[in-house]
């Protein structure tokens, strides 16, 4: 299948925000759990600043697991993508208020941004997927 450049697209969107953002997950747990705080990157805490870090280490840590498992689907979902079916974009679609909920409660500014672009690619290039 000849899979366009806004398919292609937005299914790089998808692979760098769950990789960007999942990747770290596990780390940042360990590095919780061992007391030791939120890790730096470019200046800010990594997933701090939001709710899930006012709720306590508990809860950060459970959030910071279960966004993983949403990073992977999030990665499945452009994989899917890449291959032009449209499954991949009914789970890209699918994953937006979830991903909506930890972008909030981890005070992440950028996966809205890339989410707004890639929905609007899916939505306009939907037709060449199959």
């Amino acid at each position: 299948m000849n899979v366009g450049w806004g398919i292609r697209t937005a299914a790089i969107l998808c692979w760098a925000a769950g990789l960007g953002f999942g990747l770290p997950c596990l780390p940042t747990a360990v590095r919780l759990l061992q007391g030791r705080g939120l890790p730096m990157f470019m200046g800010f805490h990594a997933y701090g600043g939001g709710p899930f870090e006012r709720a306590g280490v508990p809860t950060m840590v459970t959030c910071l697991i279960v966004f993983l498992i949403f990073c992977i689907f999030d990665c499945a979902a452009g994989w899917l993508l890449w291959g032009g079916h449209r499954t991949g974009g009914v789970l890209a679609l699918a994953l937006l208020p979830i991903g909506a909920i930890f972008w909030w409660g981890f005070a992440l500014p950028l996966p809205p941004l890339a989410a707004i672009v890639r929905t609007a690619l899916i939505l306009v290039y939907w037709k060449t997927l199959s």
